[in-house]
């Protein structure tokens, strides 16, 4: 394991400038067989001295770790990801499905012209379609390609029937809604996912399909995936689940961005079969009750907030990753760091999920118990 403390500055140059002035002065003492006291025009010209030489160590320092993965940032992190053949992906705008509607069928096809907009009810979010779209005659409504205004991962979390305004008008058209969650949107990819597939990357030189692999190229399809799991259920047939930042599932225009990025001939080996889908989900509930040492009954509000934002912390953390056991020990865990006395579990039980499946909350019940002495 790697230590944040590390650096490339030895004792004898001084880690920090305090060791860096008293290294100067020592050594200059045992020299000249003398002892500098704090007034002296010669202690005061080493500590100016000292003072330079540190800040010259912190920039060599800085500049060494830039060479080492663990470290890099920025400009640096993406010179790095050269040398392995991977480039810090760039911000691109969400879409989403619209489906424009009629009130009811018409005799004649209705024309929607591409860049016809439609908006979220308090007008902040914008799509605008990509594609000339017809609503043919006999037909209440059909389906066209979007892309937000905004870009990038602004109108990320948008919920299906959110995208309700129409901001261009249209004969006969009287209704606008996206017909799918919006979660395909990209920023500019941070320096910690970019170093995740920097160091994953060598996994992507194989031609035998192995399960890093699988992990890598998924990930290099989009800096929104956070976590995915490649199996193989039968032989020739790999199954890739994942996904996104903050635990959410990928909906079908995501799930169709991977699929194809991972059926490209150059990246899916020739005997392969890929399935590209969201985890299952397994539901599972929450009702615990925690108790106050009475010592600490002036902190009740402040330990209360903790400890809900413990059981947000465990909610997060099991639906961010498929396959992780739901596991209630962990809920204990976070609430007793999180200050409470002890902790009584009623639900979820411990159960083992597979690499396929993903833990989801359906219900959330927390409960003071009341104050208990030690």
């Amino acid at each position: 394991m790697i230590s944040d403390d590390f650096s490339f500055l030895t004792a004898e140059s001084g880690r920090t400038p305090q060791e860096t002035e008293n290294n100067i002065i020592k050594r200059y003492e045992e020299l000249a067989g003398t002892t500098l006291y704090p007034a002296d025009p010669v202690r005061l010209f080493l500590k100016s001295l000292a003072y330079t030489l540190s800040v010259q160590n912190a920039v060599i320092d800085y500049a060494a770790k830039q060479n080492l993965l663990a470290y890099a940032s920025g400009l640096h992190l993406d010179h790095l990801g050269e040398l392995m053949g991977v480039k810090r992906q760039e911000a691109k705008p969400a879409k989403t499905l619209l489906k424009f509607g009629l009130s009811e069928a018409l005799g004649f096809d209705v024309s929607i012209p591409k860049g016809t907009r439609a908006a979220t009810k308090d007008g902040e979010v914008i799509f605008q379609t990509l594609e000339n779209g017809v609503l043919a005659a006999g037909e209440t409504n059909t389906d066209i390609l979007a892309e937000c205004s905004l870009g990038n991962e602004k109108a990320n979390g948008l919920r299906q029937g959110q995208i309700s305004e129409i901001v261009d008008p249209l004969p006969y058209v009287t209704v606008v809604e996206n017909s799918e969650d919006v979660t395909n949107g990209d920023e500019t990819e941070d320096d910690e996912h970019l170093r995740e597939r920097i160091r994953l990357a060598p996994e992507t030189f194989t031609v035998a399909g192995s399960m890093e692999s699988y992990v890598a190229q998924t990930k290099n399809a989009s800096s929104e995936i956070s976590a995915v799991t490649a199996t193989s259920p039968t032989p020739g047939i790999v199954d890739i689940r994942f996904v996104l930042k903050g635990g959410e599932l990928p909906n079908s225009a995501m799930i169709e961005l991977v699929q194809n990025y991972l059926s490209a001939e150059d990246v899916r080996p020739l005997t392969d079969f890929v399935q590209v889908s969201a985890p299952d989900i397994v539901e599972y509930e929450i009702a615990c009750t925690w108790f106050l040492e009475q010592k600490n009954s002036a902190q009740y509000a402040l330990i209360q907030s903790a400890v809900n934002k413990a059981v947000e912390n465990y909610v997060l953390w099991q639906k961010e990753k498929p396959g992780r056991d739901i596991n209630p020990s962990e809920l204990t865990r976070l609430i007793m760091q999180a200050g409470a006395k002890r902790v009584e579990i009623t639900s979820p039980a411990f159960e083992k999920i597979e690499q396929t499946q993903i833990a989801k909350e359906t219900n959330v019940q927390v409960t003071f118990g009341g104050v208990e002495v030690e």
